[in-house]
């Protein structure tokens, strides 16, 4: 394989895992949404609330409040966004959405117990996913930033206090809080901690995968002009 076709091979797998992480987190999101009576994610609880008082959907003001941060941290940072944090932003809203059309919500507290707990693991592992091959961090992690870098604080107190100015801005909303919004807040990072490794070592392979093939492409023909590529390369 060529180097230019490498460079396009990795550029494949790194857009396609975050693409596909963003859809798994939105996935996440909405199943936590159908167990909603347990409360929801800090952040979400905020666009919730939106939805329930000027109507529109949860997915849309997702993407409004992530325009809105965008904006203030591009002005802020003096720079244009990346690519990947305006497909963040996009994305996850219209998924969401989707994924919230599609869902039913369990109709017993076992079932909400269960989705929402399905919901919290699925969201940990698309962030992972997504995170992992570096294309652009999202909106509300951008503003988390530059917070840190005004304030002097660190990340984890930004983020904290991010998250509880939110939820609180959420529920006066109308936005549903519980133990479970108390638990994604504690304990996501935490699960994303285990998560992150093993989505960096699914991307890697891949990533060696394209590497071997091109070792194998390089390799000089033998003399009957059947190259045995089913060969383990080393």
């Amino acid at each position: 394989m060529p180097q230019q076709q490498q460079k396009i091979h990795n550029q494949v797998v790194r857009w396609s895992f975050f693409v596909i992480g963003l859809i798994i987190l939105a996935l996440g999101i909405s199943l936590t949404m159908q167990a909603k009576g347990l409360g929801i994610g800090p952040w979400d609880v905020f666009h919730y609330g939106l939805y329930v008082q000027f109507g529109l959907t949860v997915g849309s003001w997702s993407i409004i409040a992530g325009l809105v941060i965008v904006a203030v941290t591009s002005l802020a940072m003096k720079q244009w966004p990346q690519i990947g944090t305006i497909l963040n932003m996009v994305l996850i809203g219209v998924f969401i959405d989707f994924f919230n059309w599609i869902l039913p919500a369990p109709e017993h507290l076992w079932t909400e117990i269960l989705v929402f707990a399905a919901g919290t693991t699925v969201m940990a592992y698309g962030i992972g996913i997504y995170v992992s091959p570096g294309m652009g961090a999202g909106p509300r992690d951008g503003l988390m930033l530059v917070l840190t870098d005004v304030t002097g604080w660190k990340v984890s107190t930004v983020r904290n206090w991010n998250e509880i100015i939110v939820a609180v801005f959420g529920w006066m909303l109308g936005g549903p809080v519980g133990i479970g919004t108390v638990f994604i807040a504690l304990f996501l990072g935490t699960m994303v901690g285990y998560s992150l490794p093993q989505a960096k070592k699914l991307l890697n392979f891949f990533l060696k995968k394209g590497e071997r093939n091109e070792d194998i492409y390089k390799r000089p023909l033998r003399a009957d002009n059947h190259d045995r590529t089913g060969e383990k390369v080393r």
